[in-house]
């Protein structure tokens, strides 16, 4: 028997909420008022993101900056995140269009090959590895989630195939990002025993419980760090140089996405939280960011910004801070002295398996591991030189591909253009230079992480695939 979409459309809704509210039931039941309201915040998600591909991409933004370790109140031999929903649910959507005809093309930039050998050179590590380690549901998951992030790039670039699909997709990271802010600042301000409560709250959808709260150097008796809903702080201040380097364009475009208070209080947020994240890493990021939007476009800028910076080093508030980049750079810090070990023991372990690496399920020696804060060693040390490469690869040709593109947002008169695509390659090189202190962009626990940063890079192609589409005269709106 036939049944017309319309007829489909309605049994298929009506079966999900039925088998919705039983199991919303059950886990009300058994996991408590959270659990459950989680279950059916995820399920009416998933609806709306087979209706509109669109929400799933704000979905995943949303859950990146405010909810990174949430996952389902239940097992089924694994527990998937809101974060593996989300991104589940756009791939599946954007292949069943394939599938189905609706989409006859899909879009093919410079980065697809050298994207694909980087997934295909991860996936032959991981296989290559196994024996290093069991091989466990955890890690079978943690590693999809890598591929699934990376594979994200090519239906982040087929999808914002328009301006204004592009800019809406940004609107929403600047929106989430100040949200994910203010969040941060809001736990950080309130005492610390209320923050920790509040944050343990989550345990419900996966997040660890306990106290939570983090410190410099982890002792009490120095500063808390601020971490939001991020766990680690300098996860979190990673996530914000990114969205913060996004943001600074925003302030010197001349047509910016939001008005001008709007901007100001979005990167004033952003700024904040990140100084109290105490993350030195993410704080040179932002600055290899900001300074590239200065180079490349505002020159003028450069001296202003030399003067702001040293006027914050004469703020009372920034003394602490000023002093642990001080005790940092001269390696008086204890942070600093594990960070030199770390290096000593990856190059190690690199000397010793230096093509493909050790994989990702542990080490074959005893006396080596795979920790190291520093994402390029990570790499290096998990998929060896090969992956280091293809690595390189990708990302020269991000950056090459923008080269040869830039006289259309220079030249044109397109601002907000030239502005969105001056961030979203202003946070690339953030987050790249903050990678030389820290591990989390090519880290299996921190997935969200992972997630954001290729999720930029597919925006960033995004935005000079329709520069140069425009330059060639076929116009996209």
């Amino acid at each position: 028997m036939d049944i017309d979409n319309r007829s489909y459309t309605l049994f298929f809704i009506g079966a999900a909420a039925g088998v919705t509210a039983v199991l919303g039931g059950v886990i009300l039941a058994f996991g408590g008022v959270l659990a459950g309201v989680a279950l059916i915040i995820a399920a009416v998600v998933a609806l709306v993101v087979l209706r509109d591909i669109e929400a799933g991409f704000w979905s995943v933004i949303g859950v990146i900056c405010l909810l990174p370790f949430a996952t389902l109140p239940f097992d089924i031999g694994l527990i998937p995140t809101f974060l593996d929903m989300a991104q589940a649910a756009v791939v599946g959507v954007w292949a069943l269009g394939i599938i189905t005809g609706r989409q006859r093309t899909i879009v093919v930039t410079p980065i697809t090959i050298p994207l694909l050998l980087f997934m295909i050179t991860a996936v032959f590590s991981f296989i290559f590895g196994l024996g290093n380690g069991p091989l466990t549901p955890t890690l079978l998951r943690k590693f999809a989630e890598l591929i699934l992030s990376i594979f994200f790039v090519l239906v982040v670039i087929d999808y914002a195939s328009t301006w204004h699909k592009l800019n809406r997709l940004v609107r929403a990271m600047l929106i989430a990002g100040a949200a994910g802010s203010f969040l941060a600042i809001a736990l950080w301000v309130l005492p610390e025993q209320m923050a920790n409560d509040a944050l343990n709250l989550l345990t419900r959808i996966g997040y660890p419980g306990g106290w939570i709260i983090r410190y410099i150097e982890e002792n009490p008796a120095l500063a808390e760090r601020a971490i939001g809903t991020a766990v680690d702080p300098n996860v979190l201040g990673g996530l914000l140089l990114m969205i913060g380097s996004l943001s600074g364009a925003q302030l010197v475009a001349k047509r910016p996405l939001f008005s001008k208070w709007a901007t100001w209080s979005i990167f004033g947020l952003i700024i904040v939280a990140l100084i109290l994240t105490f993350s030195r890493g993410a704080m040179l990021g932002l600055i290899a960011g900001l300074g590239f939007i200065a180079l490349m476009r505002y020159r003028r800028l450069i001296p202003y910004m030399i003067v702001g910076g040293l006027l914050m080093l004469f703020l009372p508030f920034m003394q602490s801070y000023i002093a642990r980049f001080t005790a940092g750079f001269l390696n008086q810090d204890l942070a600093t002295q594990m960070r030199w070990g770390e290096y000593k023991d990856a190059l190690i372990l690199i000397g010793r398996y230096p093509i493909f690496g050790v994989g990702f399920a542990g080490t074959p020696d005893i006396d080596i591991y795979l920790a190291v804060a520093n994402v390029y060693l990570t790499i290096a040390g998990a998929m060896g030189i090969v992956g280091l490469l293809a690595f390189t690869a990708v990302i020269v040709t991000v950056f090459v591909y923008a080269f040869n593109n830039r006289h259309y947002f220079k030249r044109d008169g397109n601002e907000q253009a030239d502005a969105i695509w001056l961030g979203l390659h202003a946070a690339l090189v953030g987050g790249l230079a903050a990678g030389v202190f820290d591990h989390y962009l090519f880290n299996l626990e921190f997935q969200h992480a992972v997630a954001v940063f290729w999720l930029f890079i597919g925006l960033a192609v995004s935005a000079t695939r329709l520069g140069e589409d425009n330059r060639l005269g076929k116009k996209r709106v």
